[in-house]
């Protein structure tokens, strides 16, 4: 008797037992009509005990029944042995790879194939196809019961290629590629959770739990879309299967169940057209809009093109509507200042057909191309203050706060919108995946971080929520330092089987939170986690690429178009909605705020504008601008010019009273791009004694490799160049390079990359300067001795530094032409160094 253990039953594989058990009688295999005197090895042979087969590279031939034609979708069939051996290690099926050519076989044929063993990605297959014999037919063997979980990770191998029935309900757990290959993947024991989300199990524990079921092809991309509900067109996470029956199959490194009879699927987890009731007059959510970005085409952030966008939108407000909440903290709105905010806002309202929204203004918030943003309904609730938002540097994704107050029942809250660092782009060293994902120290301390930015908070009213996405579940460690903050997790007052807002990998969790403040624990009357967007297959959304739509060019664009303008799959991750019932609160002392935003550069010379919002209603403001400026400013905003080049933090400070509040802006004051020009010479010092110096400015907006740029000295009239100097090291675009005399100052050498003796000229020298064979510039005038120098006064080539004028852009090519310093070079005293290095 052949078995196979897998956890809690005991499979009789064996199929002449087995059909003894059940008191049938196995096939009569039907040979008569195979080739005669075939040498012929059993599958069992073929697949071994192992993961590969024994026979792999070798020649066999074998013979069954064909249980399974995929030959269409998958370039092969599958064959079973009518005589079975009684080894429960060896499975009694393979598959027949056919390629190309399709081959004249039919379910229940009796087929001898010839052909060569291959193990093809880790499935043991017969390739290479020599012969092939229909020899009659015959009665499909039973199918072989399995039950998950599995004993192990490879016991399916046992079966591999064999039909089999599942034993008992399974649960769909992941619908990610339902749409790009047509697949699920199915669980037992109901949907699988994150071990990290609380519920329990483990990784290894929900691998042995699960199995994918294929639809019979490896094509990406399926014109139709399997296993949806013909009512809904979907597949949710969390509906159910029972009596699957088909054919195991690996690929993709999973064992896969390919159908041999259509899957019957209850719908277990349908639709709701709202959240369920959280009780409460007031309601807070708290949603991720996944790449909300007003700016299309946004390295692979939000929609492609204007009709992505335009359907991104229409589920995203019916998500937002649908909610109902008077608060909204939304995740993932680009980060363009209040563009992409107004927009969303100004669709809510289209919807509504009413001023229904409006939003606090932060302006730009963070260094990320995304931000938090917090919308409101200024018919239930009013601002108290302004917007606040934590500086701390462990965010590229600043938490914002805003306290409202109940307008019908006079209760205060200040709600704090939060997205933390997420689990991925991990590095390579430090905060790595332990087991609760990439960068979970910095999701600890922005937890702290954020604790204590509450804890500021407070002094308004302690009433606080925290909403957002925190990359983080359940039991992990940002939750729980938060938790013992004296926070509760509202999330855990949702019943376990319902505690999710993500899927991934066919886990979910709850990434989505609401925490509340001690004091406002008791004013919350309800929680729930929507699932309109975790549960439902991502080929749902708004993107249409590979989706059979006019604006989807090219071959891979086959899969059927399922938008609809829906609240469902409008993002990845699920909303979340807190009900509240308020105490009225007194009217609180708000502080003075301040919150800053301006552009992170600016040019030396040009209007730098830097936005602010106050709260608290202060008496003054005054802008430090890092350069030693002071300015009391009022409106909205103020400019400054900065003079030099330099990184300057600007500080801007609100004052009522004895009351202040203070922000910070670093701004980097960028050097004017120099206008294109060639190289040349730039600076030229012949000073007392040895100090001589010629300087070298390359302004051709590129860099000059090394041993491109030579030097030349021309003395006393001469028309032969002597003491060449080659610059040995690459002059980078907008650098200079400086040359002195060997004999020259400590002071003046200290200015200096290189000494050479081609600085032993005198003021009835020329100097010329060579690119690649090329002249480029002359300081002077080759061939021609002036008697002791070139110019007069301090514009001269004698005992003086003259400096190339700012509006020379390229240097003198024409070495014979007359020599004027006072054209181009402006003049210094002698033993002038300061400006060399610097043109």
């Amino acid at each position: 008797m052949k078995q196979i253990a897998l956890k809690g039953s005991v499979l009789l594989l064996g199929l002449t037992a087995l059909l003894s058990a059940c008191g049938n009688t196995a096939p009569t295999p039907v040979y008569s009509a195979c080739p005669a005197g075939s040498t012929v090895t059993s599958i069992s042979a073929v697949q071994g005990k192992g993961d590969a087969s024994p026979l792999a590279g070798q020649a066999v031939t074998v013979r069954g029944v064909v249980t399974l034609d995929a030959q269409p979708g998958l370039s092969g069939f599958y064959l079973q042995d009518l005589k079975p051996d009684a080894d429960a290690a060896t499975s009694e099926a393979v598959f027949v790879f056919t390629g190309a050519e399709a081959r004249p076989v039919k379910v229940g044929d009796v087929v001898e194939v010839t052909g060569t063993v291959k193990e093809f990605n880790g499935l043991t297959e017969i390739d290479t196809v020599t012969a092939l014999t229909v020899c009659g037919t015959s009665a499909l063997p039973m199918a072989t019961p399995i039950a998950l979980p599995l004993s192990s990770a490879t016991a399916l191998e046992a079966v591999e290629g064999m039909v089999v029935k599942v034993i008992g309900t399974l649960t769909v757990t992941d619908t990610f590629t339902l749409g790009r290959f047509g697949e699920l993947g199915l669980s037992s024991g109901g949907r699988q959770f994150n071990p990290t989300n609380g519920q329990g199990g483990s990784a290894e524990s929900n691998r042995l739990r699960t199995i994918r079921l294929d639809d019979l092809s490896s094509r990406q991309n399926p014109t139709t879309i399997p296993y949806l509900d013909p009512q809904t067109a979907t597949r949710r996470a969390g509906d159910t299967v029972t009596g699957l029956q088909g054919v195991i199959h690996y690929a993709n490194n999973a064992y896969k169940l390919e159908p041999t009879k259509a899957p019957v699927f209850t719908a277990s987890n349908p639709r709701t057209a709202a959240p369920k009731d959280v009780g409460g007059t007031i309601k807070v959510a708290g949603a991720n809009v996944l790449n909300y970005f007003t700016t299309l085409g946004s390295a692979g952030r939000g929609a492609s093109n204007a009709t992505e966008f335009a359907r991104q939108k229409a589920k995203i407000v019916a998500e937002l509507r649908a909610l109902n909440a008077d608060v909204i903290t939304l995740m993932e709105v680009e980060n363009n200042g209040e563009v992409a905010l107004d927009d969303l806002v100004a669709a809510l309202n289209k919807d509504a057909g009413k001023t229904e929204y409006a939003s606090v203004r932060t302006g730009k918030v963070g260094t990320d191309a995304i931000r938090v943003a917090v919308i409101y309904r200024p018919g239930r609730v009013e601002t108290v203050g302004a917007a606040q938002i934590d500086t701390n540097p462990v965010y590229s994704r600043p938490p914002v706060a805003q306290t409202f107050r109940d307008v019908a029942g006079m209760g205060i809250f200040t709600v704090v919108a939060n997205h933390f660092k997420s689990k991925g782009s991990c590095p390579t060293s430090g905060d790595v995946d332990t087991g609760q994902g990439c960068w979970n120290q910095l999701r600890v301390q922005q937890a702290q971080a954020v604790l204590d930015f509450a804890g500021r908070l407070k002094a308004i009213d302690p009433d606080i929520m925290l909403l957002g996405d925190l990359n983080s579940y359940g039991a992990e460690d940002p939750i729980k330092t938060l938790e013992a903050g004296n926070f509760e997790s509202l999330n855990k007052r949702i019943p376990a089987e319902d505690r999710y807002s993500y899927q991934f990998n066919g886990e979910f969790g709850y990434l989505d939170h609401a925490l509340a403040s001690a004091s406002l624990s008791p004013q919350v009357t309800g929680i729930t986690e929507w699932h309109v967007n975790s549960d439902e297959p991502v080929v749902l959304d708004y993107n249409i690429e590979f989706k059979a739509h006019p604006e989807c060019t090219g071959t891979s664009c086959t899969s059927p178009d399922l938008y609809a303008p829906t609240p469902y799959r409008s993002s990845d991750h699920d909303p979340v909605l807190v009900g509240l019932s308020l105490k009225a609160d007194a009217d609180p002392v708000i502080p003075v705020t301040v919150i800053a935003s301006g552009a992170d550069t600016v040019t030396a010379g040009q209007p730098y504008t830097l936005s602010y919002t106050t709260g608290g209603s202060p008496e003054t403001v005054s802008v430090n601008w890092g350069d030693g400026t002071t300015q009391t400013v009022t409106g909205s905003s103020a400019t400054h010019t900065y003079v030099a080049a330099g990184t300057y933090t600007v500080t801007v400070t609100a004052t009522r009273g004895s009351m202040s509040g203070a922000t910070t802006k670093v701004v980097t004051v960028q050097k004017p791009a120099a206008p294109a020009g060639g190289v040349f010479f730039s600076e030229y010092v012949e000073g007392s004694s040895n100090n001589k110096a010629i300087e070298i400015y390359n302004g051709t907006g590129s860099a000059i490799p090394a041993g491109s740029l030579v030097v030349n000295l021309y003395a006393n009239g001469a028309t032969a160049a002597s003491n060449p100097f080659t610059i040995p090291t690459e002059l980078a675009a907008g650098a200079t390079y400086v040359i002195v005399n060997p004999s020259a100052s400590a002071t003046l050498k200290a200015k200096a990359q290189a000494e050479s003796n081609v600085t032993f000229f005198n003021g009835d020298d020329a100097l010329e300067l060579v690119l690649n064979g090329t002249r480029v510039d002359v300081l002077g005038q080759i061939g021609v001795d002036p008697g002791t120098e070139w110019g007069t006064g301090l514009a001269s080539t004698l005992d003086n530094t003259i400096r190339r004028k700012a509006s020379v852009l390229t240097g003198d090519t024409n070495g014979s032409d007359a020599f004027d310093p006072a054209t181009e070079w402006d003049g210094y005293a002698i033993d002038t160094f300061e400006g060399l290095g610097s043109r």
